[in-house]
């Protein structure tokens, strides 16, 4: 491509070796990168305006003019921009189909005292979930729901595993995140913010239909197996559950987030539209200003 500083390498050099690493997850990730492979992938990092640290192209394997474009403004964007073969491609690609366009890609980073929540929030929070499948579906859903933020605690994956960007559908480079090393840190930060915090929690808990989610509201989700760790059960948060009416004694984390979301995003859209009107639950209120999160 006319313009673009290619340099020409095969499946021996670095940084093809780097994204077989990152994609495999076989080596440590100093660098806290992940692997955008694909137009879509590579096109979403983009449009989220990502930083791309090194971008691939295979031209025999581009099919269309709109991804020979995107590789353009993408070579353009990244710190070093390589040209492979379509057989080093295959290689570094998962896709039954690669599509010529591969690149590694920053996660961004949320600095906690940076964050602006919007007077009507939703926030997930995440307390020791460990399967990288899961926690992918988990900012997906965030996504979704419109959930302005997600925070970690007892954190047993990273957010750069190969498995949770797939899983998210590119979105963990979207929905803002952060850490705490300590559960009663994040406590101390929501609350400070004047966060609502619910448990999900199948035991002793309210049906999660009569949910209070005025205001901001977060909806804490604990590990696959062992649910949510003990320091968050000493400071009375009321627990939320979803009824189980078979057998199981519960459903999947990121299903029960998914349906406790939707639920107090559905309860936040209704008190919104009657406060366009002026008035909730008989006494008049403020409209909601927009969340503004700054990325790092």
């Amino acid at each position: 491509m006319v313009g673009i500083d290619w340099l020409r390498v095969g499946v021996g050099h670095p940084a093809v070796r780097d994204v077989l690493n990152i994609a495999r997850n076989t080596a440590p990730n100093r660098f806290n990168l992940v692997v955008a492979d694909g137009l879509w992938a590579v096109e979403l990092a983009l449009e989220l305006g990502s930083r791309l640290d090194r971008f691939f192209y295979a031209p025999e394997l581009v099919r269309s003019s709109n991804a020979a474009k995107v590789a353009i403004e993408a070579a353009s964007g990244a710190y070093r921009a390589y040209e492979v073969s379509a057989k080093t491609m295959q290689r570094m690609s998962e896709r039954d189909a690669p599509e010529g366009l591969l690149a590694l890609v920053a996660m961004p980073r949320w600095d906690p005292a940076q964050i602006e929540l919007s007077e009507d929030a939703l926030i997930f929070v995440t307390d020791g979930i460990e399967i990288p499948g899961n926690l992918g579906t988990l900012l997906r859903t965030a996504d979704g729901a419109h959930a302005e933020l997600l925070v970690m605690t007892n954190r047993r994956t990273r957010m750069s595993h190969p498995k949770v960007f797939r899983s998210s559908k590119g979105m963990s480079l979207h929905v803002p995140h952060i850490e705490f090393g300590q559960v009663d840190d994040a406590i101390s930060w929501l609350t400070e913010r004047g966060v609502h915090i619910y448990l999900a929690d199948t035991q002793d808990s309210v049906h999660y239909r009569t949910m209070d989610c005025s205001g901001r509201t977060a909806i804490v989700v604990g590990n696959e197996r062992y649910g949510i760790t003990n320091p968050w059960y000493g400071h009375g948060f009321p627990r939320v559950g979803v009824p189980m009416l078979g057998v199981a004694d519960s459903l999947n984390v990121s299903i029960s987030a998914a349906i406790l979301a939707y639920e107090a995003r559905a309860r936040k859209h209704h008190r919104q539209r009657c406060s366009a009107a002026g008035e909730v639950d008989g006494r008049r209120v403020a409209a909601p200003r927009s969340a503004r999160s700054r990325p790092r």
